[in-house]
Formats: C-alpha cells, structure tokens, sequence
C-alpha cells in the first residue's frame, strides 16, 4: 500500500510531457514481435503493463531488448513463429495485452496459460472467447471466462467475418491478429467507431489490411500469411495520461499548462471535445503527425466550466476518461450527465460505482445510473474533501482523486496510489513540477527515518 495525500493547490503552471501512449506501446511490441528483422521503438511507455507485455513477447520466442530511456528494439519470429512459451504468463493488471495477445495465440498450433493480478482477474475476457472461439482456438477458463485461463490455437485458423456486439477496440483488435496467421480474409465489422492504432500500425507493417462502409457499419478486412516487415515506431504522448494534468489546470483558476507531444488521434481525443464543450480554455498548438499518428502540444489555462450532457456516441473515443471527467464536472456550473458508459462497470474496477461513491464521500452531489451518472458541479468553488477514497488496484481512480484534492477545502486521501505506476510512471513528480500539492507517506515516512 502507498497512500497519498492530495492538498489545496493553487495555480499550476509549466510545460510537460506525458509517457507515450500505452495502447501503441502495447501494438509496437507485439507487431515487432510478429515483423521478421528488427524494430526500433522511441517513447515506449515503460509502465508495468507493458512491462507485461514485453516479457510475454520474449515468451513467445521474440528478442526484446531496452536500449535507453524510453527505446527499445524488437527482433521479431515472423508471423506464425511464435513459440510456445515454458511458463505461465502474468499480465499483471493488463487487461488490453492480455485480450490482444489471446488473439496472437489463437491462430498458433501453441497452448499458452495467462493470469493476473486480482483485479485483471476478475475482468471478463467472454467477449474475446467467443470469436476467438469461432476461429477454432479453444479455452479453459473460471466462469466467466476469467483468468487464469489457458487458450489452444489452430492453425490453420478459420477465417471469420464477426460483428462487434458493443464498440470494443480490444475485441477488434484480438481478431484481426488472429487473422494475420489464418489463411484468407478476416472481417471485422464495428458499428460504432473505436480505437484505430492498431489498423494504423498494421499498415505501417505491411499488413494487407483494408476498409468498407457498409449498412451494418466499417468492416475492417486483413488478409491472413502476409510476411510484416519491421520498422521505426516513435510514441507520441499518451492521451489519456495527459487527461490528468489537462483536467487539474483546467479546474485551478489562474493555471497555464502546456503538456507537449500528445496523441490527438480521433478516436481517442474525446475528452479534449468534451472539455471545450464545458468551456474550457483549450487548445491544440503544433499540430502534426509523428509515425501515421496525429500529434499536437495541448495548451490549457483555468477557469469555470459549465454542465453538459455528454454525448453518448463520444464514449468510445474517451472510455478511459470518464473518471478524470467525473472530477472536472464535479466543478462545473450546473449539471453534467454521462450516458451510455456501461462499459466502464467492466474496467480494473466498477468505474461508475468508485467514482459515484468517491465524489459522494468528498461532498460531491452524484447520481450514479446502469449505465451512467449525474455529477451537479459547484460552479467553480472548491468540494469539500476530507475523504479517503479506495482505489481498488484502479490507477485511474487513484490519479482522478489526487487531482480532485487540487481544489477541495480538506486534504483527500487515496488508500494505495502504487497502482499508478501501470500507466504512468512519474505522475506525482510530474504533477509536482507543475505546482500540484501530493505527499506520499511512505515518502514522508521515509524523509524522518
């Protein structure tokens, strides 16, 4: 346990950059593990679940090698190389590596056994099962289709065309790697828009990979035992880590924060729309693209936002972001709604749940829906505080309270805030540097011994 103890601050002020974004970390590492040659990868987000990742690809027969701070080259074992690994494999809390690697597997002639933390553990992974499933590979798992859980490929694979039941770029994900070892076309059909690195970077790998409109939505299609070739892959900033430092200037009046190098991608820029639809002082500078992905320097400065009722059909582009949203609506004038956000029920924890009851412990009128909340904001005045707030292995939930207690009248505390470090590392001397006022007391404890 590392509690951390959130403080009034006043205004932040400084320019940042965020670890590189953990989805493309995730794909850079599998991708070059599939490519034949060697892959070179600068900003690699070196957070625990890529961390995970990485080691499952060396499991899997790949040299995966860090040379500096943020580089890392990949000798990839081709597409239908992968090797059996000798172990079980710990995802740690890794939900997106642990789904996108079952879809590795599955068109493998291998048998690989995944677990986790108690907290990936208890994340369903039915939704990959099923098509993964209908392709040929086969599953032990708890109920559930909970870890641990053991998956058996087929290869040949069978190719299939599979509509998304709800918008899940995990799921997409899965399949299309599976397809990429399974002779003809895969087809994924998405009604709703989600998260496109991964057809981004295949193209950068040479995948034969192609999309469609059609009445059902976009099918993505990828031809299957096409050689990858290896590459140069720069990570630009994550965006839902830059979300925390956006949020906590934005709601500190007098702040002017530039967070540099951002990922600005459509569907995952949600949150940034959602903002300036609360009226936030928000802009993109530098806009450019790095790598096939579009990058900008994210300027904000504080002030008062307004309610809203966000629109549903956003919530893929933003899904991990609705708790950090959560904090900057709890100080928004009026009312803010959030809808169609069920998803977040089945994330490292209940999300609408710890963030209904965190907001409420801290003062924080919420209404908490199925499927959504209601915050009601306090105009721009400080909330009251003065809880400690559990995050349950949740480093989302852990990072939206340490910027809720920027602006609250008594300190906020979060029980264990070292779960933080699965996605970004260096968040408390970053927000630190910007003027944000957290103590660790393990740290403090440490500074008297």
């Amino acid at each position: 346990m590392l509690p951390l103890t959130a403080r009034s601050a006043s205004a932040l002020k400084g320019r940042v950059r965020v670890p590189g974004d953990k989805s493309i970390s995730h794909r850079a590492l599998m991708l070059g593990c599939l490519a034949v040659g060697e892959t070179r990868v600068e900003g690699m987000l070196e957070g625990e679940d890529v961390l995970a990742t990485a080691d499952a690809m060396r499991a899997f027969g790949a040299s995966v090698e860090r040379t500096g701070e943020g580089a890392w080259t990949i000798h990839g074992v081709g597409v239908g190389g992968l090797l059996e690994p000798e172990d079980v494999l710990d995802m740690g809390n890794s939900g997106t590596s642990t789904r996108l690697i079952m879809g590795l597997v599955a068109s493998h002639p291998i048998t690989a056994v995944f677990t986790g933390d108690a907290s990936l553990r208890r994340r369903p992974m039915q939704r990959v099962i099923d098509p993964l499933g209908q392709m040929g590979a086969s599953f032990v798992s708890r109920s559930g289709g909970r870890l641990p859980l053991t998956i058996t490929g087929r290869a040949p694979a069978i190719p299939i065309t599979y509509k998304l039941p709800v918008a899940s770029a995990q799921v997409k994900s899965a399949i299309l790697l599976a397809g990429l070892n399974t002779p003809g076309i895969t087809t994924v059909i998405e009604k709703e828009p989600t998260r496109d690195h991964s057809e981004r970077m295949l193209k950068g790998f040479g995948a034969d990979l192609w999309t469609e409109e059609t009445p059902e939505g976009t099918a993505i299609h990828v031809r299957g035992e096409v050689e990858l070739r290896p590459g140069s892959i720069v990570v630009p900033g994550d965006p839902s880590s830059a979300a925390f430092p956006v949020v906590a200037a934005a709601i500190l009046p007098g702040s002017d924060v530039l967070v540099e190098n951002v990922g600005i991608n459509p569907t995952r820029a949600g949150l940034f729309t959602v903002l300036k639809d609360m009226g936030a002082d928000l802009t993109f500078e530098n806009e450019r693209e790095v790598g096939g992905e579009p990058v900008a320097d994210i300027r904000v400065r504080g002030g008062v936002l307004k309610g809203i009722e966000v629109p549903p059909e956003i919530a893929p582009s933003m899904i991990d972001e609705y708790p950090i949203l959560a904090v900057a609506a709890a100080f928004a004038e009026g009312t803010t709604t959030m809808r169609g956000i069920g998803e977040l029920r089945v994330k490292e924890s209940d999300r609408i749940a710890m963030m209904a009851a965190g907001l409420q412990a801290c003062g924080v009128a919420v209404t908490e829906e199925p499927e959504g909340m209601i915050v009601e904001g306090t105009g721009g005045e400080p909330v009251p505080g003065g809880a400690t707030v559990a995050a349950k292995l949740d480093h989302r939930i852990a990072m939206s309270f340490a910027v809720l207690g920027q602006r609250a009248k008594a300190p906020v505390r979060v029980d264990d805030a070292s779960p933080i470090n699965t996605s970004f590392p260096g968040f408390i001397q970053l927000m630190g540097g910007l003027g944000a006022n957290l103590e660790v007391e393990q740290a403090a404890d440490a500074a008297h011994a």
